[in-house]
Protein backbone atom coordinates (compact mmCIF):
# COMPACT_ATOMS: atom_id res chain seq x y z
CA UNK A 1 0.00 0.00 0.00
CA UNK A 2 1.41 3.49 -0.45
CA UNK A 3 0.29 6.77 0.42
CA UNK A 4 1.52 10.32 -0.09
CA UNK A 5 1.41 13.76 1.69
CA UNK A 6 3.26 16.96 1.83
CA UNK A 7 4.80 17.96 4.59
CA UNK A 8 6.55 21.70 5.41
CA UNK A 9 9.73 21.23 8.00
CA UNK A 10 11.79 24.05 9.07
CA UNK A 11 15.13 24.33 10.87
CA UNK A 12 18.12 25.93 12.27
CA UNK A 13 22.19 25.71 11.61
CA UNK A 14 25.89 24.69 12.54
CA UNK A 15 29.44 25.61 12.48
CA UNK A 16 32.17 27.62 11.04
CA UNK A 17 35.96 28.03 12.35
CA UNK A 18 37.69 31.50 12.53
CA UNK A 19 37.19 34.35 14.92
CA UNK A 20 34.85 34.14 17.79
CA UNK A 21 31.50 33.93 18.47
CA UNK A 22 28.84 32.45 21.08
CA UNK A 23 25.08 30.91 22.15
CA UNK A 24 21.45 29.09 23.87
CA UNK A 25 18.50 26.81 23.13
CA UNK A 26 14.38 25.78 21.97
CA UNK A 27 12.08 22.56 21.57
CA UNK A 28 10.05 20.27 19.34
CA UNK A 29 8.03 16.72 19.94
CA UNK A 30 5.35 14.44 19.54
CA UNK A 31 1.98 14.17 19.68
CA UNK A 32 2.02 16.44 16.64
CA UNK A 33 -0.74 18.94 14.69
CA UNK A 34 -2.79 16.80 12.00
CA UNK A 35 -1.17 18.21 9.28
CA UNK A 36 2.25 16.50 10.93
CA UNK A 37 0.76 13.09 10.72
CA UNK A 38 0.24 10.41 8.11
CA UNK A 39 -1.77 7.31 7.89
CA UNK A 40 -0.13 4.57 5.81
CA UNK A 41 -2.31 2.08 6.07
CA UNK A 42 -2.85 -0.96 8.32
CA UNK A 43 -3.15 1.00 11.22
CA UNK A 44 0.42 2.30 10.74
CA UNK A 45 1.06 6.20 11.43
CA UNK A 46 4.14 8.50 10.29
CA UNK A 47 4.45 11.21 12.79
CA UNK A 48 6.90 14.61 12.65
CA UNK A 49 7.52 16.83 15.22
CA UNK A 50 7.35 20.21 13.13
CA UNK A 51 5.57 20.43 9.43
CA UNK A 52 7.71 23.36 9.12
CA UNK A 53 11.65 22.84 10.14
CA UNK A 54 14.27 25.49 8.54
CA UNK A 55 17.77 24.84 7.62
CA UNK A 56 20.31 23.87 10.05
CA UNK A 57 17.34 22.08 11.92
CA UNK A 58 16.01 18.75 12.73
CA UNK A 59 12.90 16.55 13.28
CA UNK A 60 11.58 13.60 15.49
CA UNK A 61 10.21 10.78 13.19
CA UNK A 62 8.13 8.32 15.04
CA UNK A 63 6.64 5.51 12.94
CA UNK A 64 4.14 3.67 15.29
CA UNK A 65 2.25 0.57 14.28
CA UNK A 66 -1.23 -0.99 15.52
CA UNK A 67 0.97 -4.02 16.72
CA UNK A 68 5.31 -4.85 16.73
CA UNK A 69 7.21 -3.54 14.05
CA UNK A 70 9.79 -6.11 12.85
CA UNK A 71 11.45 -3.57 10.69
CA UNK A 72 11.22 0.06 9.42
CA UNK A 73 13.61 1.58 6.83
CA UNK A 74 13.21 5.57 6.02
CA UNK A 75 15.37 7.16 2.74
CA UNK A 76 15.63 10.97 3.99
CA UNK A 77 18.62 13.37 0.92
CA UNK A 78 19.62 9.95 -0.39
CA UNK A 79 20.36 8.37 2.74
CA UNK A 80 18.89 6.05 5.39
CA UNK A 81 17.25 7.35 8.77
CA UNK A 82 18.70 5.73 11.95
CA UNK A 83 15.86 4.03 14.03
CA UNK A 84 15.79 3.09 17.15
CA UNK A 85 13.02 1.43 19.62
CA UNK A 86 12.23 3.11 23.03
CA UNK A 87 12.52 0.83 25.81
CA UNK A 88 9.86 -2.13 25.64
CA UNK A 89 7.51 -0.52 23.00
CA UNK A 90 7.49 -2.75 19.98
CA UNK A 91 4.97 -0.77 18.17
CA UNK A 92 7.01 2.28 17.71
CA UNK A 93 10.26 3.29 15.78
CA UNK A 94 11.93 6.98 16.32
CA UNK A 95 14.63 8.59 14.47
CA UNK A 96 16.16 12.15 13.82
CA UNK A 97 15.70 14.09 10.52
CA UNK A 98 18.50 16.68 9.78
CA UNK A 99 18.51 19.53 7.42
CA UNK A 100 22.13 20.66 6.75
CA UNK A 101 22.30 24.30 7.08
CA UNK A 102 23.07 25.05 3.58
CA UNK A 103 20.39 22.54 2.06
CA UNK A 104 18.62 24.56 -0.43
CA UNK A 105 14.79 25.72 0.40
CA UNK A 106 12.71 23.25 -1.78
CA UNK A 107 10.56 19.97 -1.62
CA UNK A 108 12.22 16.68 -0.47
CA UNK A 109 10.73 13.24 -0.69
CA UNK A 110 10.76 11.19 2.60
CA UNK A 111 10.08 7.42 2.11
CA UNK A 112 8.93 4.89 4.42
CA UNK A 113 8.98 1.10 4.51
CA UNK A 114 7.38 -0.59 7.83
CA UNK A 115 7.43 -4.51 8.23
CA UNK A 116 5.00 -5.52 10.46
CA UNK A 117 5.12 -9.02 12.82
CA UNK A 118 2.41 -10.20 10.36
CA UNK A 119 4.26 -9.84 7.59
CA UNK A 120 2.55 -7.62 5.74
CA UNK A 121 4.51 -4.24 4.45
CA UNK A 122 3.49 -0.81 4.28
CA UNK A 123 4.84 2.48 2.72
CA UNK A 124 4.58 5.67 2.91
CA UNK A 125 5.87 8.64 0.82
CA UNK A 126 5.96 12.10 2.10
CA UNK A 127 7.01 15.54 0.28
CA UNK A 128 9.15 17.65 2.91
CA UNK A 129 9.38 21.21 2.50
CA UNK A 130 12.74 22.67 3.63
CA UNK A 131 12.12 26.45 4.66
CA UNK A 132 14.96 28.79 4.49
CA UNK A 133 16.60 29.84 7.67
CA UNK A 134 16.68 33.20 8.95
CA UNK A 135 20.45 34.32 9.81
CA UNK A 136 22.27 37.27 10.78
CA UNK A 137 25.55 38.92 8.81
CA UNK A 138 28.02 40.10 10.59
CA UNK A 139 30.85 41.90 8.62
CA UNK A 140 34.21 41.93 10.63
CA UNK A 141 37.63 43.39 10.62
CA UNK A 142 40.69 40.94 11.55
CA UNK A 143 43.94 40.28 11.67
CA UNK A 144 45.05 39.13 8.16
CA UNK A 145 46.13 35.74 8.73
CA UNK A 146 42.21 34.97 9.57
CA UNK A 147 41.59 35.45 6.16
CA UNK A 148 44.69 34.14 4.00
CA UNK A 149 46.28 31.30 4.52
CA UNK A 150 50.19 29.90 3.80
CA UNK A 151 50.39 26.79 1.19
CA UNK A 152 51.35 24.90 4.60
CA UNK A 153 48.24 25.85 6.27
CA UNK A 154 46.08 25.52 3.97
CA UNK A 155 47.04 22.38 2.61
CA UNK A 156 46.90 20.74 6.59
CA UNK A 157 43.18 22.80 7.08
CA UNK A 158 41.78 21.01 3.95
CA UNK A 159 43.22 17.54 5.39
CA UNK A 160 41.77 17.93 8.79
CA UNK A 161 38.42 18.86 6.94
CA UNK A 162 37.97 16.22 5.14
CA UNK A 163 38.93 13.80 8.11
CA UNK A 164 36.65 15.20 9.77
CA UNK A 165 33.87 14.71 6.88
CA UNK A 166 34.35 10.82 6.96
CA UNK A 167 34.34 10.48 10.38
CA UNK A 168 31.04 12.39 10.22
CA UNK A 169 29.91 9.92 7.46
CA UNK A 170 30.25 7.22 9.60
CA UNK A 171 27.50 5.41 11.63
CA UNK A 172 27.76 3.53 14.93
CA UNK A 173 24.41 0.80 14.64
CA UNK A 174 24.07 1.27 18.35
CA UNK A 175 22.35 3.95 20.27
CA UNK A 176 25.08 5.29 23.03
CA UNK A 177 22.86 8.05 24.16
CA UNK A 178 19.51 8.02 26.01
CA UNK A 179 17.41 11.30 26.63
CA UNK A 180 17.86 14.98 26.83
CA UNK A 181 21.04 16.33 25.95
CA UNK A 182 22.70 19.07 27.92
CA UNK A 183 24.47 22.12 27.11
CA UNK A 184 28.56 21.56 27.77
CA UNK A 185 29.46 24.80 29.95
CA UNK A 186 27.30 25.54 32.88
CA UNK A 187 25.90 28.92 34.12
CA UNK A 188 27.09 30.35 30.68
CA UNK A 189 24.57 31.49 27.95
CA UNK A 190 25.42 30.92 24.32
CA UNK A 191 25.89 34.00 21.95
CA UNK A 192 23.15 32.44 19.06
CA UNK A 193 25.41 32.46 16.39
CA UNK A 194 25.08 29.00 14.70
CA UNK A 195 24.19 29.85 11.30
CA UNK A 196 25.36 33.62 11.30
CA UNK A 197 27.44 34.15 8.37
CA UNK A 198 30.07 36.69 8.68
CA UNK A 199 32.33 38.91 6.39
CA UNK A 200 35.82 39.27 7.07
CA UNK A 201 37.83 42.45 5.49
CA UNK A 202 34.86 42.10 2.99
CA UNK A 203 35.52 38.64 1.89
CA UNK A 204 31.91 36.37 2.41
CA UNK A 205 32.99 33.64 4.90
CA UNK A 206 30.99 30.13 5.68
CA UNK A 207 28.16 30.25 7.77
CA UNK A 208 29.21 29.62 11.53
CA UNK A 209 28.07 25.80 12.03
CA UNK A 210 28.00 25.54 15.66
CA UNK A 211 27.03 27.62 18.95
CA UNK A 212 29.58 29.83 20.85
CA UNK A 213 29.88 29.84 24.76
CA UNK A 214 31.81 33.03 26.00
CA UNK A 215 33.39 31.51 29.07
CA UNK A 216 36.33 32.54 30.42
CA UNK A 217 39.60 30.27 30.19
CA UNK A 218 39.75 27.52 32.36
CA UNK A 219 36.00 26.58 32.53
CA UNK A 220 34.78 23.17 32.56
CA UNK A 221 33.62 21.44 29.67
CA UNK A 222 31.01 18.37 29.71
CA UNK A 223 30.10 16.00 27.61
CA UNK A 224 26.61 16.82 26.02
CA UNK A 225 25.27 13.33 26.42
CA UNK A 226 26.92 9.88 26.64
CA UNK A 227 28.92 8.94 23.74
CA UNK A 228 32.68 7.82 22.36
CA UNK A 229 35.36 10.00 21.65
CA UNK A 230 36.55 9.70 18.38
CA UNK A 231 38.64 12.23 18.41
CA UNK A 232 40.73 14.04 20.59
CA UNK A 233 43.88 16.20 19.52
CA UNK A 234 44.50 19.54 18.10
CA UNK A 235 43.66 20.79 14.87
CA UNK A 236 44.04 23.73 13.10
CA UNK A 237 41.53 25.89 12.62
CA UNK A 238 39.52 24.50 16.05
CA UNK A 239 42.27 23.70 18.08
CA UNK A 240 42.53 21.65 21.21
CA UNK A 241 39.37 19.93 19.56
CA UNK A 242 37.42 16.44 21.53
CA UNK A 243 34.05 15.17 19.07
CA UNK A 244 32.17 12.49 20.36
CA UNK A 245 30.08 10.10 18.75
CA UNK A 246 26.72 9.31 20.21
CA UNK A 247 26.08 6.73 17.75
CA UNK A 248 22.93 6.31 14.87
CA UNK A 249 25.07 9.23 13.15
CA UNK A 250 24.89 11.53 15.52
CA UNK A 251 27.96 13.61 17.12
CA UNK A 252 28.86 16.62 19.03
CA UNK A 253 32.12 18.67 18.51
CA UNK A 254 33.54 20.43 20.96
CA UNK A 255 36.55 23.20 20.14
CA UNK A 256 39.21 25.59 20.95
CA UNK A 257 39.81 24.06 24.57
CA UNK A 258 42.57 24.77 26.59
CA UNK A 259 43.08 21.57 27.50
CA UNK A 260 41.83 18.06 26.54
CA UNK A 261 40.99 15.36 29.49
CA UNK A 262 39.86 12.56 27.34
CA UNK A 263 41.38 10.35 25.03
CA UNK A 264 40.38 8.86 21.54
CA UNK A 265 37.76 5.07 22.57
CA UNK A 266 36.78 6.36 26.22
CA UNK A 267 33.35 6.26 26.50
CA UNK A 268 31.73 8.91 28.59
CA UNK A 269 28.71 9.83 30.46
CA UNK A 270 26.86 12.80 30.10
CA UNK A 271 28.37 15.44 32.01
CA UNK A 272 31.83 13.73 32.08
CA UNK A 273 35.05 16.67 31.65
CA UNK A 274 36.29 16.53 28.17
CA UNK A 275 38.51 19.69 29.15
CA UNK A 276 38.72 23.15 29.97
CA UNK A 277 37.36 26.41 27.94
CA UNK A 278 40.49 28.10 25.61
CA UNK A 279 41.58 29.87 22.92
CA UNK A 280 43.23 27.59 20.73
CA UNK A 281 43.16 26.99 17.15
CA UNK A 282 41.58 30.10 14.92
CA UNK A 283 40.20 31.88 17.83
CA UNK A 284 40.25 35.63 19.18
CA UNK A 285 39.24 35.20 22.72
CA UNK A 286 38.37 32.14 24.75
CA UNK A 287 35.33 30.64 24.13
CA UNK A 288 34.02 27.10 23.17
CA UNK A 289 32.44 26.34 20.16
CA UNK A 290 29.92 23.68 20.35
CA UNK A 291 28.81 22.10 16.75
CA UNK A 292 26.28 18.62 16.22
CA UNK A 293 26.19 16.55 13.01
CA UNK A 294 23.29 14.34 11.97
CA UNK A 295 24.22 11.63 9.30
CA UNK A 296 26.35 14.63 8.19
CA UNK A 297 24.26 17.72 8.03
CA UNK A 298 24.80 20.61 10.17
CA UNK A 299 22.49 21.48 12.77
CA UNK A 300 21.89 23.47 15.67
CA UNK A 301 22.96 22.12 19.00
CA UNK A 302 20.58 24.34 20.68
CA UNK A 303 17.68 22.61 18.40
CA UNK A 304 18.71 19.39 19.70
CA UNK A 305 19.31 20.44 23.06
CA UNK A 306 15.33 21.59 22.98
CA UNK A 307 14.25 18.69 20.99
CA UNK A 308 14.82 15.95 23.33
CA UNK A 309 14.42 18.02 26.04
CA UNK A 310 10.61 18.84 25.40
CA UNK A 311 10.48 15.18 23.98
CA UNK A 312 11.38 13.58 27.08
CA UNK A 313 9.13 15.91 29.04
CA UNK A 314 5.95 14.78 27.21
CA UNK A 315 7.14 11.17 26.87
CA UNK A 316 7.13 11.49 31.03
CA UNK A 317 3.67 12.84 31.30
CA UNK A 318 2.61 10.28 29.05
CA UNK A 319 3.71 7.85 30.78
CA UNK A 320 2.30 9.68 34.40
CA UNK A 321 -1.03 9.83 32.62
Amino acid sequence: MRCSRRFNIEFLQFWRTGAMLLVAPALLSIPTKAEDSLSCGNGVQLRLTSSKPSQGGLALVEVRGPSALVDVKSDWLGQPLQFWQEGSDERARRALLGVDLERPTGQYDLTLTAQMGSGEQVTCSALVSVKAGVFAIEKLHVGQQFVELSPKDLERAEKEQQRLKELFGRVTPERLWQGSFRLPVEGVRAVKNFGRRRILNGQPGTPHSGEDFPAGAGALVHAAQRGRVVLAEELFFSGNTVVLDHGLGLYTFYGHLESIAVAEGDVVETGSLLGKVGATGRATGPHLHWGVRLNGARISPLGLVALLSDYEKRSGKAAGN
